[in-house]
């Protein structure tokens, strides 16, 4: 088995039993293809000007434990703001499309009352280790052996959870995820975390993954402050204030879709 979560086969991604979901094992954890389409975003016509302060993932159908294809253009080109689109196929068929907002840095020369201090979250050694699956924990899977977890409190008790989390493999042979990539791969997570419903009886599946940052992540710990809210007749939503150990970096918003099973 490789010890990446995907191989690469010419221009394609060929995803390893790593990257493997919760829901089905034909499927992708949506973390998994989150943090590749974010490094594609990073590495396309990198500038020092501008800054990632949005990410938006659109997961359209499961995405299939399969060769991928990963495209990456600009739709809005401009000095002080640009948009990128990506587009992921597996089986022939779009899977996820994808958009990044670069914008100009906030100047540093701010009045000091424009920015206030936020709360950090307690750090991940102050946490202990678990083992987040829906199986028996020998399986591999992206949350079982892609990733390393450790929470506050047992994240499988049902309501909001605070929980660190750090990439175990790299993103593909050689290559590490970046603090932004585990970012998106951590906020993935969110709705796993934060159920309010039991694994057991319901699926609430993502159908989206929106991130707002505020500033770059750090580091090789992401963490989360999630919480999920469900309004009979509604729609589910997850939503998470992401940290790394200096504090808070953003937000992260998944909307849900909840059906018993």
């Amino acid at each position: 088995m490789s010890e990446a979560v995907f191989t690469r086969a010419g221009d394609r991604f060929l995803p390893t039993a790593h990257a493997r979901g919760p829901w089905d094992p034909g499927a992708l954890h949506g973390g998994a293809p989150a943090a590749l389409i974010t490094s594609a975003f990073e590495a396309f016509e990198p500038s020092e000007e501008l800054r990632i302060a949005r990410l938006g993932f659109e997961l359209l159908r499961p995405i299939p434990a399969a060769a991928l294809s990963l495209s990456v253009h600009v739709v809005r080109p401009g000095r002080r703001v640009q948009e990128l689109a990506a587009e992921l196929h597996g089986e022939g068929e779009l899977i996820c499309r994808a958009s990044a907002l670069r914008v100009q840095a906030v100047p540093k020369d701010l009045p000091e009352a424009a920015a206030p201090t936020l709360e950090a979250m307690a750090g991940p050694e102050e946490c202990q280790p678990v083992d987040f699956t829906l199986d028996d924990g020998d399986t591999p899977g992206f949350a079982a052996t892609a990733m390393e977890m450790r929470s506050l409190a047992d994240p499988r008790r049902l309501g909001p959870a605070r929980v660190w989390m750090r990439m175990r493999l790299p993103l593909t042979p050689g290559q590490p995820a970046s603090p932004l990539a585990l970012a998106a791969a951590t906020a993935d997570v969110g709705n796993g975390v934060s159920a309010v419903l039991p694994f057991a009886e319901f699926i609430f599946i993502n159908a989206d993954l929106g991130l707002h940052l505020h500033r770059a992540p750090r580091g090789e710990w992401i963490g989360l402050d999630a919480r999920t809210l469900l309004l009979p007749g509604g729609a589910g939503l997850s939503e998470s204030v992401v940290h790394d150990v200096d504090g808070p970096v953003g937000r992260a918003f998944q909307t849900l879709v909840v059906q018993p099973r």
